[in-house]
C-alpha cells in the first residue's frame, strides 16, 4: 500500500469518530496540527479514555510543554497549563500533589519531554508519582521546521543536519524502564484502536504512566513516516508476565522490530501523592491539628473552634 493510502486510512480511521459528540463536550476550537499528522490520534486517545472511564471535563487536568503539542490543553475541555520548555512533567507533579484526586495527564513531544526537559523523567518516574506522561514523538522538532530531534534516528537528513544524524537516538520506553517507570507502553498513530486501549489502561494504572507514541510528522520527517510504521511495528505478544522486567527490557531493545503494547506494568507500588499524605498525617501527630485538619476539610480558626 502506498505512503498516501496509508494517510487516507488513518485519516478515515480517526473521522470515525462522533464528531457532535466532540464538539458538545469539547467546543469548536480546531486543532492547528497538519492534515494527517500523529498528534490527532493521541487526541482521539485522550476524547476516548475520558468517555471510557467516565472522567469529567473538571476531573482532569492536562499540562503541556512547547511543540506542535503545546496547546493540546485547548482542544480538550479541561482544566489545562501551557507551560515554559521542558518543564510540563515539575508543574503536573505540583497538580497532583496540591489535589490528588485530579487525574493529570502530561503532554509532549520528544524534543520537549527528552532534549531541554530529559532531567525531568528519571525523578518522575522513579518517585512513581500517579501521572501519565503521552509522548507525542514524531523524531523531528515540527513546530521549528523540521531540526533534528533527540530521538531522530543516526543517519536522518534534517535541516540542521544535512549530512545525516551523527548522534544515536534516545529510547523513551528503555529509558523509562531503567529510571523505574511502572507503567511502559508504545503506541501508534496509525493504529488507534490499538493507542485508545493503552491510553485508557496507562490512566487506570496507580503509579507514573509513559505512553511513547509514535506520530509521524507528514510535513517534515521525510524518514520516519506511516509507511515506515506500518512495515517495522508489532504487536507485543498477548500472553506475558507484565511484571517481567527482563522481559520487557528485551522486548524494548528489539533489533529490526519495533513492538507497540504495554511492555511493563508494576502495580502495588507507593505513589508519590501517596506517600506525602502519610508524611502530613505523620507529621500531624505533632501539631496543634491545622495540617491534618486540612486534609478532612476541618480547621481551627484563630478562636481555637474547628471549622469545616
Amino acid at each position: 500500500m502506498s505512503e498516501m493510502k496509508r494517510k487516507e486510512e488513518i485519516l478515515v480511521n480517526i473521522s470515525q469518530v462522533r464528531k457532535k459528540k466532540i464538539v458538545e463536550k469539547h467546543g469548536r476550537l480546531r486543532p492547528i496540527f497538519c492534515g494527517g499528522c500523529g498528534h490527532f490520534a493521541g487526541l482521539h486517545a485522550v476524547y476516548h479514555m475520558m468517555s471510557e472511564l467516565g472522567i469529567e471535563n473538571h476531573q482532569l487536568v492536562i499540562v503541556s510543554g512547547i511543540g506542535c503539542s503545546g496547546r493540546f490543553p485547548m482542544f480538550v475541555n479541561c482544566y489545562g497549563f501551557h507551560g515554559v520548555h521542558g518543564r510540563a512533567l515539575p508543574v503536573a507533579l505540583g497538580v497532583k500533589l496540591a489535589n490528588p484526586s485530579l487525574t493529570v495527564l502530561v503532554v509532549g513531544g520528544d524534543g520537549d519531554g527528552l532534549g531541554i526537559g530529559g532531567g525531568h523523567l528519571p525523578h518522575a518516574a522513579r518517585s512513581n508519582v500517579d501521572i501519565t506522561y503521552i509522548l507525542l514523538d514524531n523524531s523531528i522538532y515540527g513546530l521549528t521546521k523540521g531540526q533534528v530531534a533527540p530521538t531522530t534516528p543516526s543517519g536522518d537528513v534534517t535541516s540542521t543536519t544535512p549530512y545525516g544524524n551523527p548522534s544515536r537516538p534516545l529510547d523513551p520506553v528503555k529509558l523509562s524502564l531503567v529510571h523505574g517507570a511502572t507503567f511502559v507502553a508504545r503506541g501508534f498513530s496509525g493504529r488507534p484502536d490499538e493507542l485508545n486501549a493503552i491510553v485508557v489502561e496507562a490512566v487506570k494504572h496507580r503509579g507514573f504512566s509513559l505512553v511513547q507514541v509514535l506520530s509521524p510528522c507528514v510535513t517534515f520527517n521525510r524518514n520516519e513516516t506511516y509507511e515506515k510504521y506500518y512495515e517495522m511495528t508489532e504487536p507485543l505478544p498477548g500472553e506475558r508476565d507484565l511484571t517481567d522486567w527482563d522481559q520487557a527490557m528485551k522486548f524494548a531493545s528489539a533489533g529490526e522490530k519495533i513492538y507497540t503494547g504495554i511492555f511493563y506494568q508494576k502495580p502495588g507500588v507507593k505513589t508519590l501523592d501517596e506517600f506525602c499524605v502519610g508524611v502530613i498525617r505523620k507529621v500531624g501527630e505533632f501539631d496543634d491539628g491545622r495540617i491534618t485538619g486540612s486534609l478532612s476539610g476541618k480547621v481551627e480558626n484563630g478562636e481555637g473552634k474547628v471549622v469545616e
